[in-house]
């Protein structure tokens, strides 16, 4: 497994993930964008300081999901995660791999104090994952995101910098 940066020959990958209505739907955002709309949001985004964009590859160089640092906030220093992966490919450790690997590049190498998420108190898979990684529920926005034809609450989750010294210790005990 390997996590990289997004490149522009990733884009088709990124095109289909995100055309995907069982897969946006869990991210609360429309399953719409053109080719177009990616290439420049890729460029757009390829200079900006607020977003780290990366790609999951299998063993085999196979792309199975993706992962965003995004709102990177220097001042506060704290940064919202999220992550697809292909559902052909869940239940395999990916998600794992990626919440371990962006959470150690974004406390590590860019300094966060804190990571947080947005999920749908109903994906309670997603929410199991949070938590073996070690974030805590914060709270729940009442009716926040609407998707599915109705409005849908989503637990605020985070891990900070302390915790996840502790959980990567203990992690590398095992």
């Amino acid at each position: 497994m390997k996590l990289r940066a997004l490149e522009e020959e990733d884009l088709n990958f990124l095109y289909g993930l995100k055309n995907d209505y069982s897969i946006m739907t869990n991210w609360f955002e429309e399953p719409f964008n053109s080719l177009t709309e990616l290439k420049d949001a890729y460029s757009k985004n390829f200079k900006n300081e607020s977003v780290r964009q990366f790609v999951i590859e299998n063993d085999n160089k196979t792309l199975v999901g993706i992962v965003y640092l995004v709102s990177i906030d220097y001042i506060h220093r704290n940064c919202e995660i999220e992550i697809i992966v292909k559902p052909e490919y869940s239940g395999r450790g990916f998600a794992k791999f990626a919440f371990n690997e962006a959470s150690q590049y974004a406390f590590e190498i860019l300094n966060m104090h804190k990571v947080y998420l947005y999920v749908d108190t109903e994906n309670e898979k997603a929410i199991a994952i949070y938590h073996k990684q070690g974030f805590k529920t914060e709270g729940v926005l009442r009716e926040h995101f609407y998707t599915k034809g109705t409005y849908r609450d989503a637990a605020f989750m985070s891990i900070l910098k302390s915790e996840w010294d502790v959980y990567k210790k203990d992690n590398e005990e095992r």
